[in-house]
């Protein structure tokens, strides 16, 4: 393994630069050149690789968003698109790449894997939606930023007494909802895996005004519908003054959290030592606390499990 290159595609998560900086590092100490691709696929068909020492990565560690920048790519989508990128990581002499991104990310890293190129997947999402790996690096920060925003919402809410339905991200995840509801001590979370009942939702409203409950904070995971229709939907049943808060993409940027700067820095140390190794088609993750290696096929083809003890906990504790 003598160059390697990296790449960051998909959503922007916080802690990105922190694995990339891992990554270059790493390499670094290991003598394996580095390159670096920016935009993503888009970039890497576009021919735009630069090499990277260790000034390149001084500096971003604290840094959100992602300084090789990413972009989606539907050219890359085709075979031809992905031929093209192939060329262009044999012309640079590229022996293995390392992927920093989500499932969407990680396909690409298949084809390419397919394809005879050396590739290594490291999970850069704050959706937490990669079922082969206990986090995702994004999703600590991601939660506290939403944490932080419900402090403030429910501030507000109490001193109106209304309710506040909070929408937040995480696609057909309901990872993050689940987690800051139960981390903000909301009255209810809704999440795309169990979904939800308006009248069901209204009746336990009710129930709480009688036992004096004077606001109400619902958490609402983007991936069962919008929080605007939610609120709306809940004030005309109630007759309680309901507002809505979407917070967007707020979620993905920010200065990484200490457990995403741990997760990023371990897993890009992880994922040379996996090229050196001379494995491909591999993507790194977190069980048990420890850092391990999965085969790509099997990471994407493994089904997303609900925590329901977690969703039994927020149920329980926001009775």
């Amino acid at each position: 393994m003598k160059t390697i290159a990296v790449l960051t595609s998909g959503g922007d998560a916080p802690g990105m630069n922190a694995a990339l900086r891992a990554v270059v590092r790493m390499a670094i100490y290991k003598g394996i050149r580095v390159m670096g691709v920016q935009r993503g696929y888009s970039g890497l068909i576009n021919g735009e690789l630069f090499e990277m020492d260790r000034r390149s990565v001084s500096d971003i560690i604290h840094k959100g968003g992602t300084i090789l920048r990413t972009a989606r790519c539907e050219e890359f989508k085709t075979p031809e698109g992905r031929e093209k990128a192939a060329n262009v990581l044999r012309v640079f002499g590229i022996d293995g790449l390392v992927v920093i991104g989500g499932d969407g990310s990680f396909t690409g890293a298949q084809y390419l894997s397919e394809m005879g190129i050396a590739t290594v997947g490291i999970p850069g999402t704050i959706d937490n939606d990669l079922p082969y790996t206990e986090y995702a690096i994004g999703f600590d920060t991601a939660l506290n930023t939403v944490l932080d925003a419900i402090n403030k919402i429910r501030d507000t809410s109490s001193s109106h007494e209304r309710i506040s339905v909070v929408e937040v991200m995480g696609r057909n995840c309901g990872d993050i909802a689940l987690h800051a509801g139960i981390g903000g001590g909301a009255e209810k979370v809704i999440i795309p895996e169990k979904g939800y009942e308006i009248d069901d939702l209204c009746k336990t409203i009710f129930e709480g005004k009688l036992r004096g409950k004077m606001h109400n904070l619902i958490i609402l995971a983007e991936g069962v519908g919008g929080a605007n229709e939610l609120a709306k939907e809940i004030e005309e049943i109630t007759g309680i003054e309901s507002r809505a808060t979407i917070l967007g993409h707020i979620q993905r940027g920010g200065s990484p959290s200490a457990f995403d700067r741990m997760l990023a820095s371990r897993m890009g140390v992880a994922a040379v030592e996996v090229l050196m190794e001379g494995k491909s088609g591999r993507v790194i993750g977190m069980r048990d606390g420890k850092i391990i290696d999965e085969d790509i096929n099997t990471a994407l083809a493994m089904p997303r499990k609900l925590d329901e003890e977690l969703y039994e906990i927020s149920k329980i504790l926001s009775y």
